[in-house]
């Protein structure tokens, strides 16, 4: 573990709704999130636990965020699938 003095400024994440320590990255969306946050050295956080989203500094130790699930192509008919089943 490191113990630089520069770690000690920089608090932990944690929950301030369930006190969970595990927080991701969350996805900017607004104007304001985009442009303005970032002025302010924040970014928007997701906790892994009960999923509440805030604003941290950017020097929070975080997660990035969860990659999206793939999405389920829909398989083509086969030409034994042409039966009406109830």
């Amino acid at each position: 573990m490191n113990d630089s003095p520069d770690r000690a400024l920089i608090p932990p994440y944690q929950c301030r709704d369930c006190g969970s320590e595990t927080g991701f990255r969350s996805r900017r969306r607004t104007f304001t999130e985009r442009f303005v946050l970032p002025l302010l050295l924040l970014q928007p956080v997701r906790c892994g636990e009960c999923f509440r989203r805030d604003y941290r500094l950017i020097f929070t130790q975080v997660r990035r965020r969860l990659s999206d699930p793939p999405k389920i192509m829909p398989k083509k008919a086969s030409a034994t699938s042409n039966r009406n089943v109830a």
